[in-house]
């Protein structure tokens, strides 16, 4: 591929569009992941007495489920990716491809 297919293939608008919804989706859980996560930080950092408190009098804590709870938020949301990446950018992925490749045989718009 020499440079001028690489700039049409960066400028061609479904390459753009497909490139600007995967970042915001992947940026989106991210911050999701990073609130969640964080925030747990800081209560084991400056709440202790609130993860240690007792959910039903019994030896498991607060703590506990909300430590499980941001394991499973992570895979919830790698599931979630998943099924936005295969169900509704796969369709824009592959529109991108045939123009990539129409590009890269030359037959692409000029």
């Amino acid at each position: 591929m020499d440079e001028t297919q690489v700039e049409r293939i960066l400028q061609n608008p479904k390459f753009k569009e497909m490139v600007s919804r995967k970042s915001k989706l992947s940026w989106t859980l991210t911050i999701i992941m990073l609130i969640v996560y964080v925030g747990f930080m800081l209560l084991v950092g400056y709440n202790k007495e609130f993860l240690m408190t007792s959910v039903s009098g019994g030896v498991t804590t607060i703590g506990i489920p909300l430590g499980l709870g941001i394991i499973v938020l992570s895979f919830l949301l790698c599931g979630v990716y998943s099924y936005i990446a295969n169900n509704k950018l796969d369709a824009l992925n592959e529109e991108a491809m045939r123009e990539v490749e129409a590009i890269t045989q030359g037959k692409g718009p000029h």
